[in-house]
């Protein structure tokens, strides 16, 4: 078994933090920093992504990005790493945000595969590589098909790592275990792969994967950093306390993120109640799942 760690600047687990809004639809900065300092000192969280497609990313202008990432620096401070959603589907501009966040001292990039144009291998090298080329911060791929349309391909994973020093690890959230298999036998040594998939985080850890980038985490955060530890240890016991997790982690995904953990999250006092459309809040029925998944787990003790 491998050790548990991640790269040295992010550790196993990090949260994608969704973006508080207040009733008028504008970004809560205090709420933000309040959110992140929870996952961190209360949820083992050892870094957090801003501005991801779970903080609600494609409706966030680049000022409200900028802002948002400036306070949760300051809130998380030397406790843990911040990681900086920069993708978009304009290389032009997820290279400006990458510069930004460079800039202003985050502790990484993350940049997702261009969503909606549907670039070819070749396209997805170049639009990642570009990415890498404007900035000396390690960067974080992500892989998910179901959002972007495009698979980023063993291939183009492998020739990425091996051409650029600061492309460190990837964001698997493909589902394909066979793919995520494939990457993490064939990457050169030192090249990480965190799983993308709440769900699949222990299948994925099986095959290679040293880690976690959750939406779960926000509330079940310290309970899946434990899981994760123990699989080094005791796969078995992890797959145990990973069976008692599954039916909490499928009812935050009862419809499209981050609608079920927002509200989750107003469970837990945090002004998370608002998205902005196309985002709408859970109904009447996605509350009563996710309400009744909390329950029986916080019984189960």
């Amino acid at each position: 078994m491998g050790a548990f760690q991640g790269p040295k600047e992010w550790g196993p687990l990090l949260t994608a933090m969704v973006t508080p809004m207040n009733e008028d639809g504008s970004v809560d900065y205090d709420e933000a920093a309040r959110i992140a300092s929870y996952l961190v000192d209360e949820q083992k969280n050892t870094g957090v992504v801003v501005s991801g497609t779970t903080g609600e990313s494609p409706t966030l202008s680049d000022a409200e990005k900028a802002e948002l990432l400036r306070v949760v620096l300051d809130a998380v401070r030397d406790r843990a790493a911040v990681v900086f959603g920069a993708g978009t589907y304009d290389t032009r501009h997820s290279k400006h945000l990458a510069g930004a966040a460079t800039e202003m001292g985050a502790h990484g990039v993350m940049a997702v595969s261009p969503y909606y144009n549907k670039p070819n291998q070749e396209g997805l090298y170049q639009h990642f590589r570009a990415i890498a080329e404007s900035t000396d911060l390690p960067v974080l791929l992500y892989n998910i098909q179901g959002r972007t349309a495009v698979n980023i391909e063993t291939p183009t994973v492998l020739r990425l790592a091996e051409d650029c020093d600061n492309i460190v690890a990837v964001k698997e959230a493909s589902g394909n275990l066979g793919q995520i298999a494939d990457v993490a036998a064939r990457s050169m040594e030192g090249f990480r792969i965190y799983s993308g998939d709440d769900a699949l985080t222990l299948p994925i850890l099986s095959v290679g994967g040293i880690g976690l980038v959750s939406v779960a985490g926000h509330i079940i955060g310290a309970d899946l950093y434990d899981m994760m530890e123990t699989f080094f240890k005791s796969p078995f016991e992890a797959a145990k306390k990973s069976k008692k997790m599954l039916p909490l982690i499928q009812a935050i995904f009862c419809t499209t993120s981050p609608t079920p953990i927002k509200y989750a999250l107003t469970k837990r006092g945090f002004n998370t109640h608002t998205l902005r459309l196309p985002m709408v809040p859970a109904s009447a029925d996605q509350r009563a799942i996710v309400d009744e998944a909390m329950d029986v787990y916080e019984r189960a003790g």
